[in-house]
Protein backbone atom coordinates (compact mmCIF):
# COMPACT_ATOMS: atom_id res chain seq x y z
CA UNK A 1 0.00 0.00 0.00
CA UNK A 2 1.30 3.77 -1.55
CA UNK A 3 1.31 6.43 1.49
CA UNK A 4 -0.33 9.72 0.52
CA UNK A 5 1.86 11.35 3.00
CA UNK A 6 4.55 13.48 1.35
CA UNK A 7 4.03 11.91 -1.97
CA UNK A 8 3.02 14.15 -5.05
CA UNK A 9 0.13 15.01 -7.00
CA UNK A 10 0.17 16.77 -10.41
CA UNK A 11 -3.48 17.40 -11.44
CA UNK A 12 -4.79 19.59 -14.34
CA UNK A 13 -7.80 21.02 -14.48
CA UNK A 14 -6.88 21.54 -10.41
CA UNK A 15 -8.68 25.15 -10.18
CA UNK A 16 -12.30 23.42 -9.92
CA UNK A 17 -15.01 20.39 -10.13
CA UNK A 18 -13.12 17.24 -9.29
CA UNK A 19 -9.88 18.30 -9.74
CA UNK A 20 -10.28 21.05 -7.02
CA UNK A 21 -11.73 17.76 -4.74
CA UNK A 22 -8.89 16.00 -5.38
CA UNK A 23 -6.27 18.25 -4.72
CA UNK A 24 -8.26 19.22 -0.83
CA UNK A 25 -8.36 15.02 -0.30
CA UNK A 26 -4.78 14.89 -1.26
CA UNK A 27 -4.11 17.92 0.92
CA UNK A 28 -5.39 17.25 4.00
CA UNK A 29 -3.61 13.82 4.02
CA UNK A 30 -0.34 15.19 4.30
CA UNK A 31 0.61 15.14 0.29
CA UNK A 32 2.11 17.83 -1.99
CA UNK A 33 0.47 19.39 -4.86
CA UNK A 34 1.23 20.25 -8.25
CA UNK A 35 -1.63 22.29 -9.69
CA UNK A 36 -2.26 23.24 -13.41
CA UNK A 37 -5.13 24.67 -15.04
CA UNK A 38 -5.52 27.87 -17.69
CA UNK A 39 -6.97 29.98 -15.36
CA UNK A 40 -5.20 31.71 -13.92
CA UNK A 41 -6.97 33.85 -11.28
CA UNK A 42 -9.06 30.17 -9.76
CA UNK A 43 -5.65 28.71 -9.78
CA UNK A 44 -4.09 31.57 -7.40
CA UNK A 45 -7.15 31.59 -5.17
CA UNK A 46 -6.67 27.59 -4.92
CA UNK A 47 -3.19 27.70 -3.87
CA UNK A 48 -4.27 30.15 -0.83
CA UNK A 49 -6.75 27.90 0.21
CA UNK A 50 -4.62 24.87 0.30
CA UNK A 51 -0.88 26.85 1.50
CA UNK A 52 2.40 26.28 1.05
CA UNK A 53 2.74 23.17 -0.32
CA UNK A 54 0.84 23.86 -3.09
CA UNK A 55 2.74 24.85 -6.56
CA UNK A 56 0.33 26.57 -9.37
CA UNK A 57 0.93 26.18 -13.17
CA UNK A 58 -0.74 28.09 -15.88
CA UNK A 59 -0.90 25.42 -18.29
CA UNK A 60 -2.67 24.92 -21.42
CA UNK A 61 -2.81 20.98 -21.54
CA UNK A 62 -3.10 21.39 -25.45
CA UNK A 63 0.35 22.81 -25.18
CA UNK A 64 3.71 20.59 -25.82
CA UNK A 65 5.87 22.86 -24.24
CA UNK A 66 3.00 23.84 -21.05
CA UNK A 67 2.90 20.11 -20.51
CA UNK A 68 6.41 19.82 -20.06
CA UNK A 69 7.35 22.42 -18.27
CA UNK A 70 4.48 21.07 -15.91
CA UNK A 71 6.54 17.77 -14.85
CA UNK A 72 9.25 19.74 -14.43
CA UNK A 73 7.89 21.87 -12.11
CA UNK A 74 6.92 18.89 -10.20
CA UNK A 75 10.61 17.32 -10.02
CA UNK A 76 12.30 20.59 -9.98
CA UNK A 77 10.19 21.68 -6.70
CA UNK A 78 9.77 18.33 -5.35
CA UNK A 79 12.16 15.90 -6.67
CA UNK A 80 9.33 13.39 -8.07
CA UNK A 81 5.81 12.39 -8.95
CA UNK A 82 3.71 10.11 -7.78
CA UNK A 83 0.16 10.77 -9.17
CA UNK A 84 -0.91 11.91 -12.54
CA UNK A 85 -4.66 13.36 -12.55
CA UNK A 86 -4.89 14.93 -16.25
CA UNK A 87 -8.61 15.81 -15.00
CA UNK A 88 -8.49 19.61 -17.57
CA UNK A 89 -11.80 18.73 -19.12
CA UNK A 90 -14.56 20.60 -21.29
CA UNK A 91 -18.08 19.87 -22.51
CA UNK A 92 -18.99 21.10 -25.62
CA UNK A 93 -22.47 19.25 -25.98
CA UNK A 94 -24.69 19.20 -29.73
CA UNK A 95 -26.05 16.93 -32.31
CA UNK A 96 -24.22 15.58 -34.93
CA UNK A 97 -26.88 16.54 -37.41
CA UNK A 98 -30.45 18.62 -36.24
CA UNK A 99 -32.97 17.90 -38.82
CA UNK A 100 -36.18 20.61 -39.56
CA UNK A 101 -39.20 19.39 -37.83
CA UNK A 102 -41.61 20.10 -40.73
CA UNK A 103 -39.42 19.38 -43.33
CA UNK A 104 -37.36 16.41 -42.21
CA UNK A 105 -34.15 18.06 -43.70
CA UNK A 106 -31.15 18.38 -41.69
CA UNK A 107 -30.49 22.21 -40.81
CA UNK A 108 -27.84 22.46 -38.66
CA UNK A 109 -24.44 20.31 -37.97
CA UNK A 110 -21.92 19.71 -34.98
CA UNK A 111 -19.18 22.14 -35.91
CA UNK A 112 -15.81 20.95 -36.80
CA UNK A 113 -14.92 23.24 -34.71
CA UNK A 114 -16.73 22.22 -31.92
CA UNK A 115 -15.92 19.14 -32.52
CA UNK A 116 -11.75 19.26 -32.72
CA UNK A 117 -11.52 21.65 -29.31
CA UNK A 118 -13.13 18.93 -27.06
CA UNK A 119 -11.17 16.37 -28.52
CA UNK A 120 -7.90 18.61 -28.16
CA UNK A 121 -8.48 19.47 -24.30
CA UNK A 122 -10.27 15.91 -23.32
CA UNK A 123 -8.12 13.99 -25.46
CA UNK A 124 -4.90 15.28 -26.83
CA UNK A 125 -3.99 16.92 -23.41
CA UNK A 126 -4.42 14.34 -21.39
CA UNK A 127 -2.27 12.43 -24.12
CA UNK A 128 0.73 15.11 -23.39
CA UNK A 129 0.16 15.74 -19.96
CA UNK A 130 0.70 12.05 -19.40
CA UNK A 131 3.18 11.88 -21.66
CA UNK A 132 5.66 14.05 -20.44
CA UNK A 133 4.63 13.58 -16.37
CA UNK A 134 5.49 9.43 -17.09
CA UNK A 135 8.75 10.26 -18.75
CA UNK A 136 9.96 11.93 -15.45
CA UNK A 137 8.48 9.27 -13.07
CA UNK A 138 10.86 6.52 -15.21
CA UNK A 139 13.75 9.02 -15.32
CA UNK A 140 14.01 10.30 -12.13
CA UNK A 141 12.81 6.39 -10.50
CA UNK A 142 9.20 7.11 -9.40
CA UNK A 143 6.32 5.04 -7.79
CA UNK A 144 2.78 5.99 -8.01
CA UNK A 145 -0.04 5.95 -10.39
CA UNK A 146 -1.72 7.58 -13.59
CA UNK A 147 -5.12 8.20 -12.79
CA UNK A 148 -7.37 9.27 -15.53
CA UNK A 149 -11.39 10.52 -15.83
CA UNK A 150 -13.52 8.82 -17.85
CA UNK A 151 -17.23 9.00 -17.34
CA UNK A 152 -21.01 7.51 -18.03
CA UNK A 153 -20.65 9.14 -20.67
CA UNK A 154 -18.49 6.87 -22.62
CA UNK A 155 -21.27 4.17 -22.85
CA UNK A 156 -22.48 6.30 -25.12
CA UNK A 157 -25.04 9.47 -24.69
CA UNK A 158 -26.77 11.44 -27.10
CA UNK A 159 -25.80 14.75 -28.42
CA UNK A 160 -22.21 13.97 -27.13
CA UNK A 161 -20.04 12.54 -29.92
CA UNK A 162 -17.03 14.21 -29.19
CA UNK A 163 -17.32 14.48 -25.36
CA UNK A 164 -18.39 10.67 -25.57
CA UNK A 165 -15.63 9.98 -27.78
CA UNK A 166 -13.01 11.28 -25.48
CA UNK A 167 -14.20 9.16 -22.65
CA UNK A 168 -14.38 6.18 -24.07
CA UNK A 169 -10.75 6.51 -25.00
CA UNK A 170 -10.32 7.23 -21.47
CA UNK A 171 -11.63 4.05 -20.99
CA UNK A 172 -9.32 1.85 -23.04
CA UNK A 173 -6.03 4.16 -22.13
CA UNK A 174 -5.77 1.83 -18.55
CA UNK A 175 -4.97 -1.41 -20.40
CA UNK A 176 -2.80 0.31 -23.38
CA UNK A 177 -0.40 1.93 -20.63
CA UNK A 178 -0.54 -0.85 -18.30
CA UNK A 179 0.32 -3.31 -21.01
CA UNK A 180 2.83 -0.73 -22.23
CA UNK A 181 4.26 -0.30 -18.69
CA UNK A 182 4.52 -4.38 -18.53
CA UNK A 183 6.74 -4.94 -21.60
CA UNK A 184 9.21 -2.69 -20.16
CA UNK A 185 9.40 -3.82 -16.59
CA UNK A 186 7.56 -0.73 -15.44
CA UNK A 187 4.44 -2.10 -14.48
CA UNK A 188 5.55 -3.25 -10.81
CA UNK A 189 6.11 0.56 -9.88
CA UNK A 190 4.05 2.63 -12.47
CA UNK A 191 0.20 1.50 -13.09
CA UNK A 192 -2.51 3.46 -14.86
CA UNK A 193 -6.16 2.95 -14.38
CA UNK A 194 -8.89 5.44 -14.50
CA UNK A 195 -12.37 6.58 -12.21
CA UNK A 196 -15.29 7.03 -14.53
CA UNK A 197 -17.84 9.20 -12.52
CA UNK A 198 -21.76 9.69 -13.53
CA UNK A 199 -23.35 13.33 -12.30
CA UNK A 200 -21.21 14.80 -10.22
CA UNK A 201 -22.44 17.81 -7.94
CA UNK A 202 -19.81 20.39 -9.51
CA UNK A 203 -20.63 24.06 -9.43
CA UNK A 204 -21.33 23.62 -13.13
CA UNK A 205 -23.82 20.58 -12.43
CA UNK A 206 -25.61 22.52 -9.70
CA UNK A 207 -25.92 25.51 -11.58
CA UNK A 208 -28.48 23.82 -13.68
CA UNK A 209 -31.80 23.80 -14.81
CA UNK A 210 -33.61 22.73 -11.44
CA UNK A 211 -36.22 21.00 -13.32
CA UNK A 212 -33.44 19.23 -15.66
CA UNK A 213 -31.61 18.58 -12.83
CA UNK A 214 -34.61 16.63 -11.05
CA UNK A 215 -34.90 14.49 -14.32
CA UNK A 216 -31.50 13.92 -14.39
CA UNK A 217 -31.40 12.69 -10.63
CA UNK A 218 -34.98 10.46 -11.11
CA UNK A 219 -32.54 7.89 -13.33
CA UNK A 220 -29.73 7.75 -10.70
CA UNK A 221 -30.97 5.22 -7.44
CA UNK A 222 -28.79 6.97 -4.88
CA UNK A 223 -31.11 9.91 -5.13
CA UNK A 224 -28.80 12.72 -5.63
CA UNK A 225 -25.55 13.58 -7.03
CA UNK A 226 -22.05 11.78 -6.82
CA UNK A 227 -19.95 14.54 -4.75
CA UNK A 228 -16.59 15.38 -5.96
CA UNK A 229 -15.09 14.35 -2.59
CA UNK A 230 -16.25 11.09 -3.22
CA UNK A 231 -14.69 11.09 -6.51
CA UNK A 232 -11.33 11.97 -4.85
CA UNK A 233 -11.93 9.99 -2.00
CA UNK A 234 -11.96 6.62 -4.77
CA UNK A 235 -8.68 8.09 -6.49
CA UNK A 236 -7.15 7.90 -3.52
CA UNK A 237 -7.72 4.67 -2.81
CA UNK A 238 -7.18 3.13 -5.99
CA UNK A 239 -3.72 5.07 -5.52
CA UNK A 240 -3.12 3.35 -2.01
CA UNK A 241 -4.11 0.11 -3.40
CA UNK A 242 -1.24 -1.66 -5.67
CA UNK A 243 -3.34 -3.99 -6.50
CA UNK A 244 -6.09 -2.21 -8.53
CA UNK A 245 -4.16 -1.36 -11.78
CA UNK A 246 -5.51 -1.16 -15.88
CA UNK A 247 -8.69 -0.71 -15.24
CA UNK A 248 -11.48 2.45 -15.21
CA UNK A 249 -14.00 2.37 -11.78
CA UNK A 250 -17.49 3.57 -12.11
CA UNK A 251 -18.77 5.88 -9.84
CA UNK A 252 -22.25 6.90 -10.40
CA UNK A 253 -24.57 6.02 -7.78
CA UNK A 254 -26.43 3.09 -9.61
CA UNK A 255 -26.89 5.23 -12.70
CA UNK A 256 -28.27 2.94 -15.27
CA UNK A 257 -28.33 5.59 -18.03
CA UNK A 258 -31.98 5.93 -18.01
CA UNK A 259 -32.53 2.10 -17.24
CA UNK A 260 -34.67 0.71 -14.13
CA UNK A 261 -34.12 -2.71 -15.01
Amino acid sequence: MLEIKDAVAVITGGSGGIGRALARYWQARGGKLVLADVAEAALEKAREELGPETVTVVCDVTREDDCARLADTAIERFGKINLVAPFAGIILDGLLVSTDRETGKVNKKMSLATFQKVIDINLTGVFLTVRESVERMINHGCRGLVCLISSTGSLGTAGQINYSSTKAAMSVMPKVLTAEFFRRGLADRIRCAAVAPGYVGTEMVRGMNQKALDKILADVPLGRLVEPEEVASLVGEIYRNEALAGETYFIHGGLRLGSRG
